[in-house]
């Protein structure tokens, strides 16, 4: 029964900070479908990455507050809504609420199937700007958990060296902890410019950081 209690106490305190969180009153009152919205702003208006007239691919992108975002920086004045200037394409293994003009890919980005689908789409395009807030359904074991985060990174990098076109930009969601070293020193090894960012929309007490590599090195033979 302690237990419980114990576990009543942390889902009070989760109910608290959400409630009263101001980054989820914002999204209620801008229309994003999540908080995390407020951290690809962040990193866009630091990075400049996102413009009008681009091909953006959003990994991981249920509920789709990132593709509002994307979908808002491509239409005239920031419309949720109406014409829009440049190529959107989300993908995720979750359901996906349509969101006007963004193309939706359902399926599991560590299949191969999914990939060749993802790249039919492109038809042979190069990708501007590839956003990835992956996250794996966590153990509770750090060393599985370290192990599946990695793997969803490095697909996301492989992808990215892949299909970027010489100056695009990877936007990729790791966290601190068992394993992040190594992923820090794959994009340094992938990309001529890498940058950590930790948005002030992630909550303090939260693992996660976003690495953003500029400039995709080629891929070796």
């Amino acid at each position: 029964m302690k237990a419980k209690s114990g576990r009543g106490k942390v889902n009070k305190a989760w109910l608290h900070d959400h409630l009263t969180d101001p980054y989820v009153k914002l999204a209620q009152k801008e229309g994003y479908r999540a908080r995390a919205a407020y951290k690809l702003k962040e990193i866009d208006e630091t990075f400049r990455l996102i413009r009008p007239g681009q091909v953006v691919v959003d990994l991981g992108a249920s509920p789709g507050a990132w593709s509002q975002y994307v979908r808002r920086r491509f239409a005239p004045a920031g419309a949720a809504s109406g014409e829009l200037h440049g190529t959107l394409i989300a993908l995720d293994l979750l359901e996906f609420e349509p969101i006007e003009g963004v193309h939706f890919i359902q399926g599991d980005f560590r299949e191969d199937s999914v990939l060749a689908t993802l790249e039919s789409v492109l038809a042979g395009r190069p990708v501007d700007v590839v956003v990835s807030d992956m996250a794996p359904n966590l153990s509770g074991v750090a060393a599985s958990d370290s192990a599946r985060i990695s793997h969803l990174v490095e697909l996301a990098v492989d992808f990215s060296r892949r299909h970027l076109q010489p100056e695009g930009a990877l936007v990729c969601k790791a966290f601190h902890g068992s394993g992040y070293s190594q992923l820090a020193k794959l994009f340094k090894e992938s990309f001529r410019v890498v940058k950590p960012i930790k948005p002030k929309a992630s909550r303090d007490r939260s693992a996660e950081t976003f690495l953003v590599g500029i400039g995709p090195k080629a891929l070796t033979p």
